[in-house]
């Protein structure tokens, strides 16, 4: 049984189509990454996973269940945006998380905000950009999830922090867990890549395993989705 599977999946806001028949899974310990442009429905998708959006039609099954009370413990969710309290410290986040969720490793968070040169005492208020994105990133890995749904873990970094991240998503999943990052900088993650989906317009325009498109095309996924999209550049 897949992690995450989803069939004919819709979405649809009045007559226009967020997700148009998309279907696609995620196998335990593999990486899937879900890549395409600005409006290709990767967050909506990620969403209605999360049980934050209802489908028009299809279905979802995270580990066999539809998204709902019960997936909510299976599921580890990285937005695209800071949803984080302003007035709160990343103590006292380590503190709300492993009172929320039973599967939060408080010792594995503080040893990644350590390595991250992130003050615990700080309030998310105080922090910069950066160091807000990490933050989240620390909380959604600490987690030992069944499902980790990452959009655009590295949007919001410096260059020079990507590397880290990237390896504290690997370092720091479950090992019979899958992880879905949904994301435009191809070039950056395409090394951890298990499987890819290129999604457009709310539909699926290609899919496999990465190295079988990369033998098959004789391009990286990276060269392989600009030229599928017709891009100059994947960021």
């Amino acid at each position: 049984m897949p992690v995450f599977e989803c069939r004919e999946l819709e979405k649809r806001y009045g007559a226009a189509e967020a997700l148009a028949g998309v279907s696609l899974r995620a196998e335990a310990g593999r990486v899937l990454g879900l890549l395409g442009p600005n409006g290709a429905g990767k967050t909506t998708l990620i969403k209605l996973a999360c049980g934050l959006l209802q489908p028009t039609g299809g279905e979802i099954r995270i580990c066999g269940l539809a998204p709902g009370a019960e997936t909510k413990k299976l599921v580890s969710f990285l937005p695209d945006r800071m949803c984080l309290p302003a007035h709160m410290s990343a103590e006292e986040l380590l503190g709300f998380y492993g009172d929320f969720f039973e599967d939060f490793e408080r010792e594995r968070a503080e040893r990644l905000l350590a390595s991250l040169g992130i003050d615990k005492k700080q309030r998310v208020r105080r922090m910069s950009r950066g160091a807000k994105e990490k933050l989240q990133l620390v909380l959604a890995m600490s987690r030992r999830a069944k499902l980790y749904l990452l959009d655009e873990p590295i949007g919001g970094v410096d260059p020079a922090s990507r590397e880290f991240i990237i390896s504290a998503i690997m370092s720091n999943r479950a090992p019979d867990a899958a992880v879905i990052i949904a994301t435009q900088l191809i070039s950056e993650v395409e090394l951890i890549l298990d499987d890819a989906v290129f999604l457009d317009a709310g539909r699926v325009v290609l899919s496999g395993e990465a190295d079988a498109l990369r033998s098959s095309s004789g391009k990286s996924v990276d060269k392989l989705f600009r030229e599928v999209f017709k891009c100059s550049a994947s960021s």
